[in-house]
């Protein structure tokens, strides 16, 4: 049964309509959800930061409930759908937590309009190096493919068996896959184009900045080939003021596995308590 503290409502842009999820009174905070996943990555998280703040989690174009834009999306343009939301809904300044691909548009957001970001939450970003960037390139040209003999549905099932842990939220992951599939992976295409320079770009984020990891997570993007995990040192040596904590059993759902930690982790961040 869905929260019924958490609404759901469409923003027009000028490539689509936007589904943003929100909820809560007080400062607002926006949570920025991964490929291919939608805003229901905080399907959990969101209630109980709502207690708090003024939540938003919106599904970016190309991905839930979203339009699929006409063209390809670049993380600039991710970053400038993040402002357009902004502004429709009258939000001068907010603090904004991205997971993986929403990490990378969050640090854009925080660096090309900082004017507008208050405190920066950056989960499980790799600094993906030439490695990953190929890597990234392969996945984009491989996409979600629809089968003549439906086998496309069953590979979903079993792409995350290792570890989503539960069939229920594995089914929420698989609407999420089939909601992409005969598009092109929009926000693939844009990290693999992104990524090379993201370092240069966050060098200088000058805001208040928390960076998370899941340490299960960061095993599996080595294992994907996508980043060594020993790489993870970079952020921080990159964004040298900001605070580090690792979940030790975080893995790529850990938005939905441990909401509980995270969610205390970030208010004390948000909250300037240690």
């Amino acid at each position: 049964m869905a929260d019924q503290t958490i609404k759901r409502a469409f923003l027009d842009t000028e490539d689509g309509q936007i589904l943003y999820r929100f909820g809560g009174t007080g400062e607002p905070l926006l949570l920025m959800h991964m490929n291919p996943r939608s805003g229901d990555e905080y399907r959990e998280l969101m209630p109980m930061l709502a207690q708090h703040r003024q939540v938003l989690a919106m599904d970016m174009l190309g991905f839930g409930d979203s339009d699929k834009p006409a063209r390809m999306y670049t993380i600039e343009d991710y970053a400038k759908t993040v402002i357009a939301l902004l502004d429709g809904l009258g939000i001068e300044k907010i603090s904004i937590l991205g997971n993986h691909t929403g990490a990378f548009i969050a640090g854009e957001v925080a660096v090309r309009y900082s004017d507008r970001v208050d405190k920066l939450i950056l989960s499980n970003a790799p600094a993906f190096g030439e490695m990953g960037k190929a890597r990234l390139s392969e996945l984009f040209d491989k996409g979600f493919n629809i089968k003549e003999d439906g086998s496309h549905l069953i590979e979903r099932w079993q792409a995350r068996s290792r570890y989503v842990g539960s069939a229920k939220l594995n089914h929420r992951w698989v609407l999420d896959d089939l909601k992409c599939f005969g598009h092109p992976l929009y926000a693939v295409w844009a990290v693999g184009n992104y990524c090379m320079g993201a370092e240069e770009r966050w060098r200088l984020i000058d805001c208040p900045t928390l960076i998370l990891w899941g340490l299960d997570d960061v095993q599996e993007f080595e294992r994907l080939g996508l980043a060594k995990a020993e790489d993870r040192h970079l952020v921080a040596k990159v964004i040298p003021h900001g605070k580090v904590i690792e979940f030790e059993t975080g893995t790529i759902c850990m938005m939905n596995q441990i909401p509980e930690d995270v969610s205390a982790v970030v208010m004390d961040f948000l909250n300037g308590e240690e």
